[in-house]
């Protein structure tokens, strides 16, 4: 490819992206807007083709056209160059674990995320974000800024360091939570390194770490002009062999089946598979439930959609249904403490047929490697004989569900009446983000209209989380589809690990409707294993943020204490489109879900095995 020519990139980027893709960029700045799918092309060399200009470049080409960032002086040259993409655009955020959380939020729905940090104190403070992201199997594009390199070898001592006379420490820590680690010191291997990390993390939807010395990033190379590494744009293979014996086994295993179900896990999202998931659902007329970390994933107004299979905790029948079937069809799923409610599941290995992301387990064995979970699903779809017996089942036993009265005047607000007023708001355009705690079990029971979409942190289960993520998920949804909204429920406790971010959203100019659900301590944590330092300070969390708003932006708050005053603030929030709307709910400290108090109590009961009693 000469200088004249361009790469080229088709696509629609959302979590669920087949590959790389890349969209329009925005007009105007700070953030984009525009809808897919959509394409452009991106010039690979130019007079400003230096160092900085080409990760810039190479980000736009995968579909990455925001990059979250906290300035400091080992990253600044690299920020001026990036500076020069007008594709791009740059998020300056408040501190760097929440521009890593943000990183996160992009990710999930546009497919790949990035944050750029400065040495050690901005890479020490960004990790906690990024080992969230590698649990959850989320590419996120780690760019720091790193020493000059005259001074490796050079026996300094260096600020922003731990001390040593040596630059590695950060490399070190980012080895245990990304997938690749890449240090740039050198022009002539930046083009081979940036691309190795790049496929690295689309290929392996997980984490990598990019370290840029801080005098390169103005430099240009001949190198730049090329195109990405041809493994930039490999994908996995499936073996015929291997296949055709697995589709065979699991037939016969299903064909002595009665009553089968197919149950999906959340990592049928990095394994991009949603379309084949509902091919075979369709196919095979088993019922589907899905676990706590991939609601959203399978259309909840499918006609075999049965609801959330989280053992005691599960759905209305749920729990019955999959326990009692004598194959159970788990694609993508994974078993923590947290999704097996303490590891109190009845479901035995033997009665699974385990599709993981490149290889088929049938009970105990045999095990079909080298076959993609897509590939797996899409042939056996193709031959599986149809059985409704689990669905009919189901019907049988399921009761139609109710809504919780409405409250006498002046009593206060009720957790079971707030969520009633979010199910109601719900539309098709909307994105539902769920924080840790109280609100994961509430919102798991709302029901998703068709092409709403819903994220929620569980394997990781870091609290904050969702204030960088809802700023992210907003930045991805205002590129690709303007017309989503964000709805947010996020507790007291987690909202003051990481509220400065609402700061950011302000300056930014997104609009989500964030419920602050304040009830005076950490709810989890409480059923979990109560004391007091569960019980936080209360803050004037609407004054909070419009202290935030210091007259600069575009938001409205308000306070709901009662049921008609939250259907008064919902009904204004969802008119004010444009504008960031907080909407403080108060709440009793013990009024929780029921699922929170069962949950909390298995979970604690495993954290409090004696040594040597192992889990189930």
């Amino acid at each position: 490819m000469n200088s004249s020519q361009s790469f080229e990139v088709v696509g629609n980027p959302t979590g669920d992206v087949d590959l790389p893709r890349a969209v329009n960029p925005p007009p105007e700045k700070p953030l984009g807007s525009g809808k897919g799918p959509q394409k452009h092309k991106i010039p690979l060399s130019s007079p400003d083709a230096n160092l900085g200009v080409h990760i810039a470049n190479r980000l736009v080409e995968i579909g990455c056209t925001t990059c979250f960032a906290v300035p400091g002086d080992f990253n600044l040259l690299l920020l001026d160059q990036l500076l020069k993409q007008p594709e791009l655009d740059m998020v300056w955020c408040c501190n760097e674990l929440n521009a890593g959380y943000a990183a996160d939020g992009y990710a999930r729905k546009r497919g790949v995320g990035c944050v750029c940090v400065t040495f050690c104190v901005g890479g020490f403070s960004v990790i906690n974000a990024v080992a969230g992201a590698y649990s959850e199997d989320l590419p996120v594009i780690v760019i720091s800024g790193g020493p000059n390199s005259q001074d490796h070898a050079s026996n300094h001592i260096l600020h922003h360091t731990t001390g040593l006379n040596e630059y590695g420490q950060q490399l070190r820590a980012f080895k245990e939570c990304t997938c690749c680690q890449v240090v740039i010191q050198h022009i002539e291997d930046a083009h081979m390194l940036l691309d190795t990390a790049i496929s690295e993390a689309l290929l392996r939807r997980k984490p990598v770490y990019i370290e840029v010395a801080c005098n390169l990033a103005d430099l240009t190379h001949p190198s730049f002009a090329r195109p990405p590494v041809p493994y930039a744009l490999a994908v996995a293979h499936t073996n015929t062999a291997s296949l055709e014996a697995a589709v065979e086994v699991c037939l016969e295993w299903l064909g002595r089946a009665v009553k089968p179900v197919l149950l999906q896990g959340v990592r049928t999202r990095p394994a991009r598979t949603r379309a084949a998931m509902l091919q075979l659902a369709n196919a095979s007329k088993y019922p589907v439930a899905v676990m706590p970390d991939a609601k959203g994933m399978f259309p909840e107004d499918h006609q075999q959609y049965i609801g959330m299979y989280w053992g005691a905790v599960s759905s209305s029948c749920t729990c019955e249904v999959v326990e009692s079937s004598d194959v159970v069809i788990c694609v993508g799923a994974v078993w923590t403490d947290y999704s097996t409610t303490g590891y109190s599941l009845l479901l035995k290995p033997e009665k699974m047929i385990r599709v993981d992301k490149n290889r088929v387990t049938i009970g105990h064995g045999p095990t079909f490697g080298c076959i993609v979970m897509a590939d797996f699903l899409e042939a056996l779809a193709a031959k599986i004989t149809a059985n409704d017996t689990g669905h009919v089942i189901f019907k049988r036993m399921v009761l139609p569900t109710t809504e919780p009265p409405v409250q006498a005047p002046g009593e206060m607000l009720r957790t079971t009446v707030l969520y009633k007023h979010i199910q109601h708001m719900l539309t098709p355009t909307t994105s539902l983000i769920s924080e840790v705690g109280d609100s994961w079990f509430n919102t798991l029971k709302l029901k998703l209209p068709p092409g709403a979409e819903y994220e929620l942190q569980m394997r990781y289960g870091s609290i904050g989380w969702s204030v960088g993520a809802v700023l992210g998920y907003c930045c991805a949804e205002r590129q690709s589809h303007p017309d989503r909204r964000v709805v947010a429920c996020i507790g007291d406790g987690s909202f003051q690990m990481t509220a400065q971010e609402v700061s950011t959203m302000l300056r930014y100019g997104v609009d989500p409707i964030i419920f602050l659900i304040n009830n005076g301590g950490y709810t989890i944590e409480v059923e979990i294993h109560d004391g007091p330092y569960n019980v936080i300070k209360n803050w004037d969390y609407t004054g909070f943020v419009r202290a935030l708003h210091n007259g600069d932006g575009n938001l409205w708050t308000a306070e709901a204490r009662t049921e008609p005053e939250l259907e008064s603030a919902i009904a204004e929030a969802v008119q004010r489109r444009g504008q960031l709307c907080f909407i403080m709910v108060v709440t009793h400290r013990d009024d929780c879900s029921k699922e929170l108090l069962e949950w909390g109590s298995r979970v604690a009961a495993a954290n409090s095995r004696k040594p040597g009693v192992p889990s189930h």
